[in-house]
């Protein structure tokens, strides 16, 4: 028997038939030593491959293949369940200050944070959100789990006017919300596509034929309100300048600055915003880190 088919003789009998060691030494005539050098042959030459399938467990290559094409401090990748990956990736990196955005995926994961995820944490909202068809509880969510604190922005997240947005923001309630949102010690949020289904689109704040033009000047989705386009630049100067909340190159000088995605609806603003440096860690799906690294 070659030494080839030997290993995977070897490694059926493991595997497959869990024979120990020393039987297979005794069934193939070899010592229990050369059997075990026969396993590690096996998975070494790809022909055991031995795969984590808990829906909770990371896909490590991906990771390090992400983390070193596009320069960030961490990539935490799931098949499925973002979200919790996200609760998960917050409990263990126990921040002190936590920055939010708001939105469906921010409800998401704040829904997954277990009681006690940690203690005594501030999270502060770092965009507007107040809206007469409502918005999001995530920044109470996440405060009450990790039986901390909720500092809410009292603001809109864009106003009609220029003025009014620089009014708002001089007020010194909303001016100290801020401020505080700037001094994070890391930061948590996701993007909006850029079509009808747009969370701002349901909130109230924008039109569908305001996302369409949006779109037709290079928009591929929002980043805490703000649109961009695939290079990570904002794509209508005056939208962005009555949008409430900190601007783009806070997050992009964050140590720590965690952007959740998921979905093929996102792609296109998920890598605009992984190429353009707007975030450190990238929390996401299976399908998103290979279009992430399958684009030249």
């Amino acid at each position: 028997m070659d030494e080839e088919l030997l290993a995977v003789r070897v490694a059926q009998l493991y595997y497959e038939q869990d024979k120990t060691q020393d039987e297979i030494g005794s069934q193939l005539g070899i010592s229990r030593f050369k059997a075990g050098r026969m396993l590690t042959q096996a998975r070494e030459s790809g022909i055991v491959r031995i795969e984590v399938v808990h829906p909770r467990a990371r896909l490590a290559p991906l990771e390090r293949r992400l983390v070193d094409r596009f320069a960030l401090t961490d990539a935490v990748i799931v098949r499925d369940g973002v979200p919790q990956a996200a609760a998960d990736y917050l409990a263990q990196l126990q921040p002190r200050t936590l920055g939010v955005s708001w939105g469906r995926t921010l409800d998401a994961i704040a829904e997954r944070l277990p009681a006690g995820w940690t203690a005594g944490v501030t999270v502060v909202q770092i965009n507007g959100a107040m809206s007469p068809r409502g918005a999001s509880d995530a920044t109470a969510t996440i405060a009450q789990r990790g039986a901390g604190s909720a500092v809410l922005l009292p603001s809109p997240a864009i106003l009609e006017q220029v003025e009014t947005k620089r009014a708002i923001e001089a007020d010194r309630t909303v001016a100290d919300v801020l401020a505080l949102a700037g001094t994070a010690s890391a930061y948590l949020y996701s993007a909006g596509v850029a079509d009808a289904t747009s969370v701002l689109v349901d909130s109230g704040y924008l039109t569908a034929g305001d996302v369409a033009e949006l779109v037709r000047r290079g928009a591929v989705g929002d980043v805490v309100g703000r649109y961009i386009d695939s290079a990570g630049n904002i794509v209508d100067p005056d939208l962005d300048a009555r949008t409430v909340g900190l601007g783009l190159d806070q997050l992009r000088s964050a140590t720590t600055a965690i952007f959740a995605v998921a979905g093929s609806a996102k792609h296109g603003v998920a890598r605009a915003v992984v190429t353009s440096g707007l975030c450190s860690v990238l929390v996401s799906d299976e399908a998103t880190a290979h279009a992430l690294l399958e684009e030249k």
